[in-house]
């Protein structure tokens, strides 16, 4: 959901480029004019703002010529226009080097030499096209270019589903680390992924989470999947457990079967469609459930930023207080976890009214290595003595 410094956002030292040439795009919002995007984008307050904006693509067109020179210019621009920057990249050079670099086909953390490369002049066009819709649409970059990465993976992306930036991608890289027992596929948060020991070193981060050691779960749920991006990422990191990935958004599942068949984890990862927990059979118990549901409170919907609108509501907004289907999950979760299950959840900016809804429930809220937030684990124990509680809410919501 909106989160504006999560840590699986991307910065430009990060990833790698990719693209799904097997799958269409959707249809284009805007018609290229020998080089001139022409828009209707109510996010200009003056015309002067379009003229000013192709002035200065006209003059970088001529003048600019390195991919250093590019990358400078699309930073400018951004800042220039007050294009929010939080939705698959977390600042504005991360962004400007998406841009670039995908343009030219090149991995987004390129080396330092690449960078004085020069461009053609068709590239050099290509690169203004994309960077001119990005600031007259307001359109997110992940949007445009159908991709965004989640925990070190690809992900093929369009207005069906949120654009993937859950902090919960520092849990999975470290196989929820020290509940779980961990193995050769987790990723320790607490040494830079530049070290020659890294690969050698165990220095995991302090997230918070309870020191159990249990076995790896060898069944997952995740509930809300979305574009499938927390489901196929848990499947990379515990290859020998099944995960169930539920949503209620039909549209939404089709962009997850994409990326299913696309990561080839259609034997590990099942799609079912469900409003939260209501079309999960009975018999299935999970050892781990994580949920990044829809939390976004009224006053926050009501003030979003123009790229945010992009994104399907439906996917976004959760009531007054933005915890209409938390309240829910809560009440249920405990009959679908084993005896020493954990449930993982995201609230973001709604944990101050999840604590003032339970002002008697110590919530276990999760530090994390790169400024995330509004994240708690809580046991299936914690669930049942407390379901009580969270009954009150359930059923003051109503059934889903």
């Amino acid at each position: 959901m909106v989160n504006n410094n999560d840590s699986a956002s991307m910065s430009a030292t990060d990833i790698d480029a990719a693209t799904f040439d097997d799958y269409a795009p959707l249809a284009d919002e805007v018609e290229m004019t020998g080089g001139v995007l022409e828009s209707d984008s109510v996010y200009w307050d003056e015309d002067e703002d379009m003229l000013e904006l192709q002035a200065q693509l006209q003059q970088a067109s001529l003048q600019l010529e390195t991919i250093r020179d590019f990358i400078r210019f699309c930073v400018t621009q951004l800042r220039r226009y007050d294009v929010v920057v939080a939705q698959g990249t977390n600042d504005e050079f991360a962004e400007a080097a998406a841009i670039v670099m995908q343009t030219l086909s090149l991995q987004w953390s390129a080396d330092e030499q690449i960078l004085d490369c020069r461009l053609t002049d068709y590239e050099k066009q290509e690169v203004l096209n994309l960077l001119q819709e990005r600031i007259a649409l307001r359109k997110p970059l992940s949007y445009l270019i159908n991709l965004a990465y989640f925990c070190d993976l690809p992900f093929y992306v369009d207005e069906r589903v949120l654009i993937p930036r859950s902090p919960i991608a520092e849990l999975i890289r470290q196989q929820f680390y020290p509940y779980f027992e961990v193995d050769e596929r987790a990723q320790p948060l607490g040494a830079p992924s530049n070290d020659p020991s890294y690969s050698r070193r165990s220095t995991f981060f302090d997230h918070g989470l309870e020191d159990k050691h249990l076995s790896q779960p060898e069944r997952i749920l995740d509930l809300c999947t979305g574009s499938g991006c927390i489901a196929i990422a848990l499947a990379s990191r515990f290859i020998d457990a099944v995960i169930d990935a539920t949503d209620i958004d039909k549209s939404a599942l089709e962009v997850a079967a994409v990326n299913v068949a696309h990561h080839d984890v259609a034997h590990q990862v099942n799609l079912m469609e469900s409003d939260l927990f209501n079309k999960i059979p009975a018999e299935n118990q999970y050892e781990l459930i994580v949920t990044n549901p829809p939390y976004v409170d009224a006053e926050a919907m009501a003030d979003l930023p123009p790229e945010f609108l992009h994104e399907p509501d439906h996917a976004l907004a959760a009531g007054q207080d933005g915890l209409d289907l938390v309240h829910h999950i809560l009440y249920e979760a405990s009959d679908y976890l084993t005896s020493e299950g954990l449930l993982i959840c995201e609230v973001g900016d709604s944990q101050w009214a999840l604590n003032q809804a339970y002002p008697e429930i110590q919530f276990d809220w999760l530090r994390f290595a790169n400024s995330g937030h509004g994240i708690f684990a809580i046991t299936y124990e914690e669930l049942v003595s407390h379901r009580d509680k969270f009954a009150q809410y359930a059923m003051a919501l109503g059934n889903r």
